[in-house]
C-alpha cells in the first residue's frame, strides 16, 4: 500500500479519520529516514539546537506520545516518563546518543501500538486521568496529529540538510 492509499477514508467518522490520520503521520517518520547514513543518525544540522537530530527527534517523539496516551490520559507515573523526571535534564527525552536509529523507530512504533490501543478501549470525549489537567481524549488525538505532523515536517527538512534527499511523501 503506498502511503498516499493509507490517507483516511474521505468519508468517515471521526475516530477513524482521527486516528487514519494521526497513523499517516507516524508511518511517514520511518518513511523519512529511510536510507539514511549511519553517520547522520545522531547529526545535528541546526547549530543552536544540539539535540535536534533525527535520532533525538525520533526519541523525543516516543516519550511525547507516552507523555499524552500513559501519563496524562491513563494516569500513569509520571516518573515513568524523562519530560517530567526532575532529576534528568531539560530535553532528556531527546538525547539518544550511541542509541540506534532502528532501535528508536522500533520503540516509537511499539508506544503509539500501545497508544492506538489506549484509544481504540475510550470514548473520544472519556477524560485524562490528571487531577490538574484533563483533556479529552479527542484533545490529545488532534493534539497529536498537530504534533507529529510537525516533527514529521522537522525531519523533512534534516534529511534535506543532511543528504539532499526530500519529496511529498
Amino acid at each position: 500500500m503506498s502511503l498516499y492509499e493509507r490517507r483516511p477514508p474521505l468519508v468517515a467518522d471521526e475516530r477513524t479519520q482521527l486516528v487514519g490520520w494521526l497513523d499517516l503521520q507516524r508511518v511517514l517518520v520511518r518513511h523519512k529516514l529511510e536510507g539514511l547514513r549511519a553517520e547522520d543518525e545522531h547529526r545535528a544540522v541546526l547549530p543552536e539546537s544540539p539535540l535536534m537530530t533525527p535520532a533525538g527527534l525520533v526519541s523525543h517523539m516516543r516519550w511525547t506520545e507516552h507523555c499524552w496516551f500513559n501519563v496524562i490520559f491513563l494516569g500513569e507515573p509520571e516518573e515513568t516518563n524523562p519530560q517530567f523526571r526532575k532529576d534528568l535534564p531539560f530535553n532528556a527525552d531527546m538525547m539518544a546518543d550511541g542509541v540506534p536509529l532502528a532501535r528508536l523507530l522500533d520503540e516509537f512504533e511499539a508506544q503509539y501500538a500501545r497508544s492506538n490501543e489506549i484509544t481504540a478501549a475510550h470514548s473520544l470525549d472519556d477524560v485524562g486521568g490528571q487531577p490538574d489537567y484533563a483533556p479529552t481524549l479527542r484533545w490529545i488525538l488532534i493534539h497529536m496529529v498537530e504534533e507529529t505532523a510537525r516533527h514529521v515536517g522537522h525531519l523533512d527538512a534534516m534529511r534535506e540538510l543532511l543528504d539532499g534527499q526530500k519529496g511529498y511523501y
